[in-house]
């Protein structure tokens, strides 16, 4: 007998969705290997999703809605798993990014979440002090949603500007910093995204306070969110969405030019290998 989500409400989200992908898999008659075989994915995911043990992409499940005929049921399901894992703060930013005609951020400490790979960002969730596994894989799974604004048809610019010691930070071990650093080179294939790289030699910035990002918004109204040790700060408040703009107008003073960069990460990506 199946569960659906109103009747499941101790059952664990990511159990839950395997749950119903299940239900709906075998009333269609479909084994694992076959599902697999029809949405592009390896038999192991599907098993792994079904048993709740791994957070599926926007993309899986788009592909599992269309193959098993669900009408967007796991879809609707998958929102709002992933979104259960957003903390309060951090929504009303969410509005903001997908509102944006134009994103500039400087991180001076790790890969911007937009462009994260899957096991970069599960690394760093997982620092975070007390956090369970459960709600490291939503995290995961809700920042992973986020980057779709980067594919989509109106996808906003998005120019980073990131502290050279980024590259070289181990986070994940060798083969999770090859794949990440893979992935911002082919993130700059497109035209809406620009990467700059500020050397290690220049020595102290004013980018070593903390990194933000600037949300650019149509009739001239931007915001700000600032990086913070316990949580961020949005704010839209003149005053401090100029000073942050001063701020990076002076860190990208010192970043290299983007092609330069560009080759600067594809040296740190062999070191990695």
């Amino acid at each position: 007998m199946s569960i659906s989500p109103e009747r499941a409400p101790d059952m664990k989200p990511l159990m839950l969705f395997g749950s119903e992908l299940r239900k709906h898999r075998k009333r269609t008659g479909l084994s694992q290997e076959r599902l697999a075989q029809i949405i592009r994915f390896s038999p192991s995911l599907v098993g792994f999703i079904e048993r709740g043990q791994r957070t599926p992409g926007r993309d899986f499940v788009q592909r599992c809605d269309a193959a098993l005929q669900t009408g967007g049921e796991l879809l609707r399901l998958w929102n709002r798993v992933t979104g259960e894992a957003t903390p309060g703060w951090f929504r009303s930013w969410l509005d903001i990014e997908q509102e944006a005609h134009t994103l500039h951020t400087w991180q001076p400490l790790y890969i911007p979440g937009l462009l994260q790979t899957e096991e970069y960002a599960r690394i760093v969730i997982r620092g975070e002090p007390g956090i369970s596994d459960e709600q490291v894989e939503k995290l995961v799974a809700g920042r992973l949603e986020r980057q779709a604004i980067l594919t989509r048809t109106n996808a906003p610019l998005f120019r980073a500007v990131l502290d050279e010691g980024i590259l070289h930070r181990p986070i994940g071990g060798k083969e999770v910093m090859r794949t990440q650093l893979a992935r911002l080179t082919e993130a700059v294939r497109s035209p809406r995204v620009g990467l700059q790289i500020v050397p290690l030699s220049t020595g102290a910035t004013t980018g070593l306070l903390g990194g933000f990002v600037i949300a650019q918004l149509s009739g001239g109204t931007d915001a700000v969110y600032i990086d913070s040790a316990t949580h961020g700060h949005v704010t839209n408040r003149l005053e401090d969405v100029k000073a942050v703009h001063s701020r990076y107008d002076a860190i990208r003073a010192e970043a290299l030019p983007a092609h330069v960069s560009i080759e600067l990460i594809r040296e740190a990506e062999k070191t990695w290998t």
